[in-house]
């Protein structure tokens, strides 16, 4: 094992220094109102590879890196741990370290819930597990669901502890057409399960965790302010979904899609035709649901009334997820398709309302700050640093862009 010091720059999720600042802070002006002239954006950390999930516990992000590491942005400064599992992570394609939750008791337990592959022989397979961070390192505590049918690129993923105390989980369908439909079979739903693993008495299906079925790639999920639960699906071929999931809800795949009905089937709330969103995350701010995109290349917000997405903000990447936080949105990128090889070369970004914005002489991210020379100058946000600048200067891993700039070291176990 090595350790390696980076320089790193981060600052806390705080209101003045102090308190932790709310979750999302309503602005008077919907976010579907603002288009993408409403946001600033700046970089909060480069240098990340495949990032598939971000949560916030207080004054730190969270995020998880698809090859088995975990990311801390905090008060401790930067760190990516290496979590230690029960058995070897199957990083392969779209499989590998997916989504995390936090326990509600998480600051003091550091108690938390991921989301992972692995292999058993030749058969692809998933897992949830429960898991302990001590400070110094992430540690694979106890396995809540297992041997969830797996594949190189459909494993559903998210998970997310939702308003009930319950966690939910998606799973993928596996490129195989009976298992969505197959109440026996893991694979191709929402499943639904205590802390502690065990079905919830009030689960539609007896001793089942199944909640919902008939998914083909689900990896969004999120509850808006009165309890409904949407969860945003890949489709095949264009058909990419968001839907109001019920308790014991057929969600139609593979049987139906798009418009088709059939008795006993619920149709999507909104599907994309013949486009392809290629949806992953889901987050409310406030009441309005955020959709990242990764073949639709950017942020989008549910107009519920008009059953339509409108684009809020793009860089033109791959966008896996989105955090509201205090009036900003906080979103990964997946850069690097799970069809390709290779690390993806990603990050963490903040978008922001321009009259928030800091002056110009104090923003890391302004174009006064960059270095000249034969980039030109560079509009505010963007990195200029490549890999092999990083080496030269290391500093530039993690960059500023909360509030309250504060310098510290990046340890990073490998």
């Amino acid at each position: 094992m090595k350790t390696r010091l980076l320089a790193a720059a981060v600052s806390l999720l705080t209101i003045g220094g102090s308190a932790p600042a709310p979750l999302w802070a309503q602005d008077a002006t919907p976010i579907r109102d603002r288009g993408q002239r409403g946001w600033t954006h700046s970089v909060v950390a480069d240098e990340l590879d495949y990032p598939w999930d971000i949560v916030r516990d207080g004054d730190q992000l969270i995020l998880t890196e698809k090859a088995g590491s975990i990311v801390m942005l905090g008060a401790g400064g930067p760190r990516r741990f290496r979590l230690d599992t029960s058995v070897a992570l199957r990083n392969d394609g779209g499989a590998g370290l997916l989504g995390i939750a936090l326990a509600p008791d998480f600051a003091g337990t550091g108690r938390a819930f991921l989301y992972y592959s692995y292999a058993n022989g030749t058969a692809p397979l998933n897992r949830v597990i429960a898991a302990h961070f001590d400070g110094n390192a992430w540690r694979e505590t106890g396995v809540l669901v297992d041997a969830i049918p797996g594949h190189r690129l459909y494993n559903g993923g998210r998970i997310a502890i939702g308003p009930d105390g319950y966690l939910y989980v998606t799973t993928g369908w596996t490129e195989n057409r009976a298992r969505p439909q197959d109440l026996s079979s893991l694979a191709g739903k929402v499943l639904r399960l205590a802390l502690d693993g065990t079905a919830p008495a009030d689960n539609p299906f007896g001793s089942s965790l199944v909640y919902s079925y008939g998914h083909r790639n689900p990896q969004g999920l999120a509850w808006n302010e009165a309890g409904e639960l949407f969860v945003a699906e890949h489709g095949q071929s264009g058909l990419d979904e968001i839907n109001i999931v019920r308790a014991g809800g057929n969600y139609g795949w593979p049987a139906i899609s798009g418009d088709e009905t059939r008795e006993g089937m619920e149709p999507p709330f909104l599907h994309s035709g013949s486009a392809t969103w290629a949806p992953a995350g889901i987050a409310f701010a406030g009441g309005e649901l955020l959709l990242t995109a990764l073949q639709g290349r950017g942020l989008y917000v549910l107009d519920r009334a008009g059953r339509r997405l409108s684009p809020v903000f793009d860089t033109g990447e791959r966008y896996r997820h989105v955090l509201p936080v205090d009036g900003d949105l906080y979103v990964i990128t997946t850069n690097r398709s799970p069809r390709g090889q290779g690390p993806s070369k990603d990050r963490l970004l903040r978008l922001s309302r321009p009259r928030e914005r800091r002056h110009a002489a104090s923003d890391p991210a302004s174009p006064s700050r960059w270095p000249s020379g034969r980039d030109g100058p560079r509009p505010s946000g963007t990195s200029p640093l490549s890999r092999t600048a990083l080496m030269k200067r290391p500093h530039r891993f993690m960059r500023d862009s909360l509030s309250n700039l504060t310098e510290f070291s990046m340890i990073v176990v490998s």
